[in-house]
């Protein structure tokens, strides 16, 4: 693996279940996970794995418990907040949603250029808003930065976020289920975005999903996540043709049952 980007080292995160004197639920159990530059790395597992409580927790919406979260070495966990606000601008997290993620009453050119804003580096007006546009699809940008959420289709919206976590020039990409809201034609022009977007600036992507057919199409690497703990993590052309963990064989046999399997790099 090339220079990690993204290290957790030993992590833990717990969080109490209906209210203060609730049971504790255990979301990651020492979880140990590498996202080297330039990789895609998918985050497996059933609803419920812990794997977007990882997600948030790499962005920090979340603190550990316990263990270490590096990002190009630097220890960020209990990073103060104003060192942490420009830290973050060289990772961001894409939600499941873009129904949700973009403000029904800002323009795409505004919603695109929030994070160029935010690091206080430019605005709507700027040209990286059009160029991250049309780095995504949406071309010419021109037709795009006046429209409002609603007058575009799911892929449109879906490629807007994209656009967004593009736009500041991160060196990681945090995507939780970016294709769950798009139907299989559309699946297939995300996967392939989120390569070129890799190929073209050498960005890492955490890749959150479900679906193990969009994970063997995107990922090189495969992470997998049971109850909190990761089981196993390898290529994964060797995790989906020769896995090791029961739980992973049994993800692969429930989605070769029905169909949801059938790329692997």
């Amino acid at each position: 693996m090339s220079a990690a980007v993204l290290q957790l080292r030993h992590a833990y995160k717990t969080f109490t279940a209906g209210g203060s004197h609730g049971r504790r639920v255990t979301a990651l159990d020492d979880v140990s996970l590498a996202v080297g530059e330039g990789e895609i790395v998918a985050l497996v597992g059933q609803s419920g794995s812990g794997k977007s409580t990882l997600g948030r927790v790499v962005v920090r919406l979340e603190r550990l418990d316990r263990g270490e979260s590096l990002f190009e070495g630097v220890e960020y966990s209990r990073m103060a907040e104003r060192p942490m606000r420009r830290l973050r601008r060289r990772m961001h997290l894409v939600l499941q949603d873009p129904y949700q993620s973009l403000h029904p009453a800002m323009r795409i050119g505004a919603a695109v250029a929030e994070p160029l804003e935010i690091a206080r580096a430019g605005d709507a007006r700027s040209p990286r808003v059009a160029e991250a546009l049309e780095e995504v699809g949406l071309t010419p940008a021109a037709n795009y930065l006046r429209r409002f959420p609603h007058e575009l289709s799911g892929g449109e919206r879906q490629r807007v976020v994209l656009a967004r976590a593009l736009v500041g020039r991160p060196r990681l990409v945090v995507a939780d289920e970016p294709t769950s809201m798009v139907d299989a034609t559309l699946r297939a022009s995300i996967v392939k975005l989120i390569r070129d977007l890799r190929d073209s600036h050498g960005i890492a992507f955490l890749v959150i999903t479900h679906d193990l057919d969009m994970a063997g199409a995107v990922a090189e690497q495969v992470a997998v996540m049971q109850r909190g703990r990761l089981v196993e993590c390898g290529r994964t052309a060797e995790v989906f043709t020769s896995p090791t963990h029961d739980y992973t064989k049994a993800l692969l046999r429930a989605a070769a049952e029905v169909g949801r399997l059938t790329t692997c790099p």
